[in-house]
């Protein structure tokens, strides 16, 4: 199981995030965020992108979608809170919605 990690390794890994648009739970325990693309086949072709590697991570995200919006959680719920495999898939998931954008 991957380690939670610490608020100060959160905080040193989360401000590139932060630039795209991810925002920080409360608890420092889950980040999210919202993208949006311009229809659903581009919304859905980044999802199955995603799934495709959050599968290889063995690292699945929480989210939600409706037309060209994508909502997405991450949290590592087995540590209770984050962990690098979030940074990791949230850093992939930014890669993705560049190249279907």
């Amino acid at each position: 199981m991957p380690a939670k990690l610490t608020e100060a390794e959160i905080a040193e890994r989360f401000g590139p995030l932060a630039v795209t648009g991810w925002t920080l739970g409360a608890g420092m325990d889950r980040m999210s965020k919202t993208y949006r693309f311009g229809d659903f086949v581009a919304a859905f072709g980044f999802m199955t992108m995603v799934a495709i590697r959050a599968e290889k991570l063995n690292h699945h995200p929480e989210w939600f979608n409706v037309y060209g919006r994508v909502e997405v959680t991450l949290t590592t719920h087995d540590a209770g809170g984050l962990t690098e495999l979030d940074f990791t898939l949230a850093r992939k998931m930014d890669a993705f919605a560049e190249s279907v954008s």
